[in-house]
């Protein structure tokens, strides 16, 4: 007789399971965006070299975001 092996499920609430990483925010010049600390604007540039960056026009003033773009969300 062979033993087998219980098969076991993964627990949604484990601290060992690996979390997948969120997708990559990608925004194009015109682009209209809000910003939790700056507000409503539009891209008007983009840099893809080194730390990627997006130039942004909040009406006021300009500002220039990098990556990880986590207050930054397209409308």
């Amino acid at each position: 007789m062979t033993k087998r092996a219980a098969v076991r499920r993964p627990l949604p609430t484990s601290p060992f399971q690996t979390r997948p990483e969120p997708p990559r925010k990608h925004f194009a010049p015109g682009d209209r965006v809000t910003h939790d600390r700056y507000g409503l604007g539009r891209v008007v540039g983009v840099e893809e070299a080194g730390d990627a960056a997006v130039l942004v026009d909040f009406g006021s003033h300009q500002e220039r975001v990098v990556q990880p773009y986590h207050a930054m969300y397209k409308l």
